[in-house]
């Protein structure tokens, strides 16, 4: 029987209902891009990494004070960029050697690798006849669906250059993407993506929210809150500018490239920066609604919106229409539109949505949920693989 039995053993009679537990084994190895901050991808891994709680992390930068020492209790492998270029500022320009540093990433002999990628961790070379189940939170943007959009936004001179490295990123990926096992999609938009980019299906499990922490919230104000990197496929600049036009206030926690320039375009707008948890969860209580004008693959501050009881406005694509129940649980509003957003924005009422059912909606995503689906998912992958392997 193939080593990868030693890493995972499901029962004979698991189903749709019954939690399905990996055993812990140093035959498991998990990846992720880069823990370098705590954002919905960091803690949907974290989740994961709870479900093999003796294996490896292996990362390609790893910043323990910028992620809270999640990881500390963990042995974290890094790559060889690790002295130069782990640092949420900085690590971008490292983009022409990040791929290599994927393939070079320590990850042993491993039976099962299980990676979380939004970029190159789907791109490490497991050892031969390994397993390795890609959780894909999307493609990467910046050489798939927002390709041109980052060349745009680069200095004329240096287009033609970013052009270059990009196609050799996606040349790169694609190669990556026929050595995995099988892919776990975050959302519907995102399984749509691996099959239309990589020619490969995916099954779905949606990411998890720690919902309990949402618990104890303060009583809403007269504010809208936006929540995340400030940079450009976020659309923040629709949500000012639809903020301004419907004359309500925004307060903006995150931080990213754009921040200089959008806080003096916008200067009715707070600006917050990178805050807290704590001082999140306090803000998600307060807002009116939480804003969110980008197309998400799926959107995990929709959700932690919701299990504050607070409802959410959102661009009406991806993540949103499979979080967002229009009319009962939020608004959605036509992607990009700053008259449609603004328009929700000053006629909506806001106080007619339930606490009960936007927490109702929230419970769906909560991190139980996900270990279940997701430890199922691997098991029946790995199951999958052993059957074929009996049968030649």
């Amino acid at each position: 029987m193939p080593t990868a039995a030693r890493a995972l053993r499901t029962p004979a009679t698991a189903t749709e209902g019954s939690p399905v537990l990996p055993r812990p084994t140093d035959d498991v190895v998990l990846v992720h891009d880069y823990l370098l901050v705590m954002r919905g991808a960091e803690r949907t891994f974290a989740e994961i990494a709870a479900c093999f709680p003796d294996a490896p992390i292996a990362t390609l930068l790893h910043d323990p004070v910028a992620t809270a020492e999640r990881f500390r209790h963990r042995r974290v492998r890094t790559s060889f960029l690790q002295p130069v270029a782990a640092n949420q500022r900085r690590f971008r320009h490292f983009l022409p050697l990040l791929p290599l540093a994927a393939r070079r990433l320590p990850i042993g002999t491993a039976d099962v690798v299980i990676s979380s990628s939004s970029a190159f961790a789907h791109g490490v070379c497991p050892a031969p006849g390994a397993v390795h189940i890609s959780y894909c939170h999307s493609p990467f943007r910046y050489a798939w669906h927002e390709r041109r959009r980052t060349e745009r936004e680069l200095p004329q001179p240096l287009r033609p250059l970013a052009h270059g490295v990009l196609e050799r990123v996606r040349r790169w990926d694609m190669a990556a993407a026929g050595r995995v096992t099988a892919y776990i999609a975050n959302s519907a938009l995102t399984a749509q993506r691996i099959a239309d980019f990589y020619g490969r299906e995916a099954r779905i499990v949606h990411p998890p929210v720690d919902i309990a922490r949402f618990d104890d919230v303060p009583a809403p104000e007269d504010f809208f809150l936006l929540v995340g990197e400030v940079t450009g496929h976020k659309n923040p600049a629709v949500a000012l500018a639809a903020a301004e036009r419907a004359g309500v206030k925004l307060v903006v926690a995150g931080d990213g490239p754009d921040l200089a320039r959008l806080r003096q375009r916008f200067p009715r707008a707070t600006f917050l920066g990178r805050v807290s948890d704590r001082r999140l969860i306090e803000l998600y209580g307060r807002c009116r609604a939480l804003i969110a004008p980008a197309i998400e693959e799926f959107g995990i501050t929709m959700v932690e919106a919701h299990a504050a009881g607070r409802p959410v406005v959102a661009a009406g694509r991806g993540g949103a229409v499979e979080i967002v129940d229009d009319g009962e649980t939020g608004v959605l509003f036509a992607p990009g539109s700053v008259d449609a957003l603004a328009a929700a924005l000053r006629d909506t009422d806001w106080e007619r949505f339930e606490v009960g059912r936007l927490k109702e909606s929230a419970r769906r995503f909560s991190s139980s949920e996900f270990r279940r689906r997701f430890s199922l998912e691997v098991a029946r992958t790995v199951d999958g693989r052993l059957n074929r392997a009996s049968a030649t």
